[in-house]
Formats: structure tokens, C-alpha cells, sequence
């Protein structure tokens, strides 16, 4: 039941988050495949979209983004705590407080894995629907419309990309946001059962945002490869990292 919790939990919170910012990622999206068109920055980019195509536009991918999202966010909050309290068991609880930050991150990187599996169709299918707002009527016809044209590598063509930007920040977004916890209780002579409530959330919240911003910035590359490898057309013609190299020499990765 506490896998349950914490799977459930994980896939609210998630969708929820990812549902609301759906309006930034349209924007962001747009700038990562056309920066020449779209180069005023977030505010610019809102009002550009709104002009151009109102503001319903900016909900492009919402169902695929909060149905994606609440599937990643099941599998990578309950597989952590699945991989964790497994390796805690296994190595005792003083050898894994000395190696902690290890359990963190391999626990993070195990589980990110699998929910990727389930999250990259519908990343391909919000990215081409936001790139080409006339691709697909919603979710189910992205999905359908994908499968019928570029079979099931459709789905995947940005897997390499998605696992190189999903790992690493949710590998970041755990360690970091327990080391930044527990420097917030150190700094207090306290620690987390010794503190109300309130304060509990706040210090939960603080190293929340610092592990954020820490996650993004590790990732920001390789999210720029996947909205740009599940354009159409993007890379030119053939295998999976043959075109991800090319997207990369254009954009001046090397």
C-alpha cells in the first residue's frame, strides 16, 4: 500500500504540475524548433502565439502532457521508493546512510528508466502536435495518426534524447533536493522529526526549488534534442542517431 501511496501521489502531483505549465512548455517548445521566428523571449513568445493563433493555442499537448506525465510520475516516485527501500534492506541501514547519495541516485536513474518506456509516445505525440497544431484532433488521434505513418519507432525516435534529459534530472532532482534538506535542517540544529508540520513543508518546498533549477539546467540540452528530433522531418532520413547527430551538428552542439 505505501508503493501505492507513493505511486499515486507521484502521478497527481505530476500531471497536475506539468498540466499547468502547459502553456510554458507551447512556448519553450516553439523556441527550441523555430528560434528564428520566435525570438522575444516567454513574454514575447505568449503574446506571439496569442496574436497569431489565440489563446487556446497555448493548450496545444495538454492531454498528451497530463496523461504522460501522471504515467511517468507513477512509475518514477513509486519505482524510487521500491528501488531504495530495497537497497536500504539489502545493505543495512548504517552501510546505507554512509552511501546514501549513491542509493539516491541509482534509485532515481532506475526508475526514471522505466517510466521514460511509457512516457516517450506521448512526448513524441505533444511535440509534433505543438510543432504542427493541425497534426492531430487530441491524444487519441495523435497517437492513432503516429502509429498508422511512422509505425512504432515513430513513438521512440526521441528515446536516446528523453532518457539523456529525464535521467539526469531526476537523478539531480533527488540527491540534490535531499542534500539541500538536510544542509536547510543542519543550519537549523534540527532535524526533520523535530520540526512542526509547516516547517516540514517549507524546508520540503525550499530544497524543492533549488533541486529544480538544478534539474533543469542539467537537462536543458538534451530537451532541445527531443523537440527537435520528433519535428517531421528534422535530422533528414534515416537511423535513430544518425538524424540525432545531425540535429546536433545544426544546432551547434559540435
Amino acid at each position: 500500500m505505501y508503493y501505492l501511496k507513493g505511486a499515486a501521489a507521484g502521478g497527481i502531483c505530476c500531471s497536475i504540475t506539468h498540466g499547468a505549465l502547459c502553456p510554458v512548455d507551447v512556448v519553450k517548445t516553439r523556441v527550441q524548433l523555430d528560434p528564428v521566428k520566435y525570438n522575444q523571449g516567454l513574454i514575447g513568445g505568449f503574446r506571439q502565439i496569442i496574436a497569431e493563433e489565440g489563446a487556446m493555442a497555448l493548450t496545444t499537448g495538454l492531454g498528451a502532457t497530463a496523461f504522460g506525465y501522471f504515467i511517468q510520475g507513477w512509475f518514477k516516485f513509486g519505482g524510487v521508493e521500491v528501488v531504495k527501500i530495497n537497497m536500504v534492506e539489502y545493505l543495512g541501514p548504517e552501510k546505507a546512510w554512509e552511501n546514501k547519495t549513491g542509493i539516491y541516485l541509482a534509485a532515481a536513474a532506475a526508475a526514471e528508466f522505466v517510466a521514460d518506456i511509457f512516457l516517450c509516445p506521448l512526448e513524441a505525440v505533444r511535440i509534433r502536435s505543438v510543432s504542427d497544431p493541425e497534426y492531430c484532433d487530441g491524444l487519441a488521434d495523435g497517437l492513432a495518426k503516429m502509429a498508422k505513418q511512422e509505425g512504432i519507432m515513430g513513438f521512440y525516435a526521441g528515446l536516446p534524447p528523453i532518457l539523456c534529459k529525464q535521467i539526469p534530472y531526476t537523478m539531480a532532482k533527488f540527491s540534490v533536493q535531499g542534500a539541500a534538506a538536510e544542509s536547510i535542517y543542519n543550519s537549523m540544529n534540527t532535524s526533520p522529526d523535530q520540526v512542526s508540520k509547516g516547517t516540514g513543508i517549507a524546508v520540503s518546498l525550499a530544497s524543492g526549488v533549488i533541486a529544480g533549477v538544478a534539474s533543469a539546467v542539467i537537462s536543458h540540452p538534451a530537451d532541445t534534442l527531443l523537440s527537435k528530433v520528433n519535428k517531421a522531418g528534422a535530422g533528414g532520413d534515416g537511423p535513430m542517431m544518425s538524424r540525432l547527430a545531425n540535429i546536433a551538428r545544426e544546432i551547434g552542439f559540435w
